[in-house]
């Protein structure tokens, strides 16, 4: 891959907004990544990210109209809410399952572009992945393929005499629902939200001492 092809994917990466959060990934290189085609991604998608993302589109499509009903059918619509909770419960319950130990690694930053992740072990730069993202705080889970773009080789911190090394991964994402894709947009921006009203907290907090 060139300078000019990795410049133009780093851009692609920075198109979107992106937050740093530590969350579980699952990463494992694909033979052949570069050939698989986006229908032939989403036919080979996991079940229950399938359904995970039939479950929430639903969900919003139903409850969205709702929305400005006061008075008992305001009641109704919140009894409907949480009833779409437990079901998102469930469902990410049945998600966790498909996080696998032998394939964890510890993501830092995600976005609608993609997403960074460290790991004792280098993968290579081009690979195509085979990436699963779990974010617990927002009942999130998404599977997607995603292509290696930045490496960055790091110390361990405190850990200077063995000169052990991880290795810090940027990647982008290459096939991806865009339902998937605006879920983690959403997930980036509400987190960031909340980053920020925590934020206000402790300065006001400081400012009244």
């Amino acid at each position: 891959m060139s300078n000019e092809q990795i410049d133009l994917k780093l851009k692609q990466f920075d198109e979107f907004f992106s937050i740093t959060h530590h969350f579980n990934i699952n990463a494992k290189p694909l033979v052949n990544g570069h050939n698989i085609s986006y229908h032939d991604f989403v036919n080979d998608m996991p079940t229950p990210f399938k359904l995970a993302n039939d479950i929430d589109t639903l969900d919003q499509a139903a409850l969205a109209p709702l929305g400005a009903i006061s008075g008992i059918a305001g009641q109704l619509v919140q009894y409907l809410n949480h009833q779409a909770k437990k079901i998102d419960l469930l469902v990410n319950h049945i998600l966790s399952e498909q996080d696998e130990k032998e394939h964890r690694y510890q993501g830092t930053n995600f976005g609608g572009g993609g997403i960074e992740f460290i790991s004792d072990n280098s993968l290579c730069l081009n690979d195509v992945i085979e990436l699963k993202i779990f974010l617990t705080h927002a009942n999130c889970a998404i599977y997607c393929h995603s292509e290696v773009i930045s490496i960055e080789e790091k110390l361990l911190e405190g850990d200077t005499a063995n000169n052990d090394k991880q290795y810090r991964h940027k990647v982008i994402f290459r096939h991806i629902r865009e339902d998937d894709r605006e879920r983690l947009v959403r997930s980036s921006l509400h987190l960031q939200s909340k980053q920020l009203q925590q934020l206000a907290k402790e300065r006001n907090k400081q400012s009244n001492q």
